[in-house]
């Protein structure tokens, strides 16, 4: 994969949270908790992700952690409450920004490889990071695609506010509600996203 092939990055958030977000950025999930923010995280798999630490001393658990494409196995987990979520579109420009790191699935993975970032986008095959579907019959390639799909930017901190674009989200509804929580936020109707 190549940064000029990367138009936009995203975050999936309760669009309660977007308000805070907006003030504060996109915090790490340590950050997070302080504030109490809405959550959907899976607390399996944040139980793992909390045990996970790099080589530089940093735990995952102290990035904010965005994903290249939000139709993925985490937004499946999730589609039932979709009605409440937003998904945030970010610049790429993060991945240019200093000890920012890319994984090639999700990064609770026990086989998930790290790199800086952006030079390592070299190691992230385009097609399968970016694939629709992430199915198949053979269950080892099931395995390895749901993983790919999964490819994360880790961000030290926070995500600045002014890397956010725009929102997406999967009714009028809900468009409806985060204009009145965000009115200066700039949201698409993008129902697609949300179900797999």
């Amino acid at each position: 994969m190549k940064f000029e092939e990367i138009s936009e990055l995203h975050f999936i958030t309760p669009i309660a949270n977007v308000p805070s977000i907006l003030q504060r950025g996109i915090l790490s999930h340590n950050e997070a908790l302080r504030l109490k923010a809405a959550s959907i995280a899976n607390p399996v798999i944040q139980q793992r992700r909390q045990n996970r630490q790099f080589p530089n001393g940093r735990a995952l658990h102290s990035y904010a952690n965005l994903y290249f494409h939000a139709r993925n196995p985490m937004m499946c987990a999730i589609q039932n409450r979709r009605k409440n979520l937003a998904v945030l579109s970010i610049d790429p420009a993060v991945l240019k920004l200093p000890g920012v790191i890319v994984s090639d699935g999700n990064a609770s993975g026990d086989y998930t490889a790290f790199y800086q970032s952006p030079e390592g986008l070299k190691h992230l095959w385009k097609d399968d990071v970016f694939a629709r579907d992430w199915r198949s019959p053979n269950l080892i390639t099931y395995w390895q695609q749901k993983s790919a799909r999964c490819a994360e930017v880790l961000v030290p901190d926070l995500v600045e506010s002014d890397f956010i674009r725009s929102a997406y989200v999967c009714s009028v509804a809900t468009q409806s509600e985060l204009k009145r929580l965000a009115p200066t936020l700039l949201s698409t109707l993008q129902p697609d996203l949300f179900t797999i």
